[in-house]
């Protein structure tokens, strides 16, 4: 029997060197991630969490390792600290973070709205809107290029590029031209209001959102950019927040004005998205937010 040598496994390298660990006592596969392999790695030294895909290279890890990084640095609300991303000898890459024990509850709906404000607060950007590099949402890229302006980035870095899509995929010209006229248009949506860029999540639905063992709230499985504190109830639709949620939240970040007449601008990427991802089931909902706008618009 040959041993292999360490470098022929990146993961058990990094552990039993800056993992501070001397040895793996067990690994066991952990469920429900769709699109990667979980596993917990349990040692000397304390659990890392590792997920590993066979088909991709490193760059989608990496974006959420630096998304999981600006989260964690806030200081705020709990996210596992990312530790290493690379490639795998064997093709694909992983990523180690720290291993949280989750609670049995989904936590404190107010503490959660407090804590996720507080992120949104401390995470600022001086570069504008977007992010240092681009991410995916879901298996979808999410273009994250520098803006200065948050109506010209969401237009086009998010409807644009999702519309663009549909009309790609599935010849939906109707969808494409319909939301090409909304993102023109957007301009009255945001009168009187100041954007200022701020971390989001960015993919915050109930899958997303746990609690650690002392209760505390914990988000995970992000697709992170700077932009306006609202785009992060996007995914609201499966995400149950309640009353609660909302009040703690907007004690720290004050409500907007016009905030009710944006809610469905910003499901729309999350809609549109998922079409893209799941098929028809989806277009419907993206249409009529399309057309109650055009509307409203009067465009």
């Amino acid at each position: 029997m040959t041993v292999a040598a360490l470098s022929d496994d990146p993961i058990r390298e990094w552990i039993l060197s800056e993992g501070k660990a001397t040895h793996i006592t067990k690994i066991c596969p952990v469920g429900g991630g769709c699109i990667n392999l979980a596993s917990r790695y349990g040692t000397d030294a304390g659990s890392f969490f590792v997920k590993t895909n066979r088909s991709i290279g490193p760059s989608m890890f990496e974006g959420e390792a630096l998304g999981l990084g600006a989260m964690y640095e806030t200081r705020t609300i709990r996210a596992p600290r990312p530790f290493k991303v690379g490639a795998l000898p064997t093709g694909g890459s992983y990523i180690i973070m720290e291993f949280i024990e989750f609670g049995s509850s989904r936590g404190n709906q107010s503490v959660f709205g407090k804590k996720l404000a507080e992120m949104h607060k401390a995470g600022k950007s001086s570069k504008g809107f977007g992010f240092d590099v681009d991410n995916t949402i879901g298996s979808t890229p999410q273009i994250n290029k520098w803006t200065s302006n948050w109506i010209e980035f969401y237009a086009e870095h998010r409807l644009g590029y999702q519309l663009k899509l549909a009309l790609d995929q599935y010849g939906d010209s109707t969808i494409y031209q319909r939301g090409h006229r909304l993102m023109k248009n957007l301009a009255p949506l945001f009168e009187g209001v100041n954007v200022e860029p701020c971390l989001l999540h960015g993919d915050l639905w109930s899958g997303n959102i746990s609690s650690d063992k002392n209760g505390e709230p914990v988000i995970l499985d992000p697709a992170c950019y700077y932009g306006h504190n609202e785009a992060e109830f996007g995914m609201s639709w499966c995400a149950g927040f309640g009353g609660s949620f909302y009040n703690s939240y907007f004690e720290v970040m004050p409500k907007q004005p016009g905030f009710e007449k944006r809610r469905d601008l910003y499901m729309l990427y999350h809609y549109l998205n998922h079409y893209n991802l799941f098929g028809s089931g989806y277009r419907s909902s993206a249409l009529s937010i399309i057309d109650d706008y055009l509307r409203m618009l009067k465009v």
